[in-house]
């Protein structure tokens, strides 16, 4: 979903984390839900410009090239992360409050749940959506989904607080200068490997042979959603 005339800002190689990623989310079914896609819930109350809300989101996305990155492998093999220059936000919006309480809530978890099964395309950016769903006449509840590949919870505390800052009217360029991801990349390929492979080899050092690490297990059940974790983020 790139705007037009958009090109490509960088290439980059992956972490190892997203490597780990990748790979499970290509390996899986395509039709058994995505055990990596994440979301959470932001309640905004008071006077609510779904208007604003969406351009405090577009500015996150443009304000953080990772979060436009795409995945896709050359024909080696090997795996890079694309970011466009210049990517939209998907964005959707919804009204419930003219529900009773009862077809709210069920209302409100089939969108989520539809939002958490449609899966998506690790070579198409961006990975991660907006939903902004009109809750009653003074609240709104915001619905964002996304690929772990992208975001991990440390990464979310930070998101939510710029999204705060954007969203409260705070200009782009008055927030501190954004880390770039390319510079984190930079840092792991300077780790001592050397050291690492030793540190290994010295813990495994009595282990001579084949070793079982588990014993014969029926096969796995089907994957299945995780579960809701419920918390709280400062805002500043």
């Amino acid at each position: 979903m790139t705007r037009s005339g958009s090109g490509i800002a960088d290439i980059l190689p992956l972490s190892p984390l997203q490597e780990g990623l990748l790979f499970h989310t290509l390996y899986d079914d395509e039709q058994a839900p995505d055990l990596y896609a994440t979301q959470q819930i932001l309640e905004l109350t008071g006077q609510v410009d779904p208007a604003a809300v969406r351009a405090a989101g577009q500015a996150l996305l443009d304000r953080h090239p990772n979060l436009r990155a795409c995945f896709r492998r050359r024909d080696t093999g090997r795996a890079l992360q694309i970011v466009p220059t210049d990517v939209e936000l998907p964005w959707a919006e919804d009204d419930l409050s003219t529900l009773s309480e009862t077809e709210r809530d069920k209302e409100w978890q089939r969108l989520q749940d539809e939002e958490r099964a449609r899966r998506f395309d690790l070579a198409k950016p961006p990975l991660l959506r907006y939903l902004l769903v009109k809750w009653n006449a003074d609240s709104y509840r915001l619905l964002l989904t996304n690929h772990h590949i992208l975001l991990d919870g440390w990464s979310k505390q930070l998101l939510v607080r710029e999204f705060t800052a954007l969203h409260s009217g705070e200009h782009p360029a008055a927030l501190p200068p954004a880390p770039a991801y390319r510079d984190y990349l930079a840092w792991l390929g300077r780790q001592d490997r050397t050291a690492a492979e030793t540190a290994w080899r010295e813990t495994l050092a009595e282990v001579g042979e084949p070793t079982l690490l588990a014993r014969g297990r029926p096969a796995p059940p089907p994957p299945s959603c995780p579960g809701t974790w419920s918390s709280s983020f400062p805002s500043s």
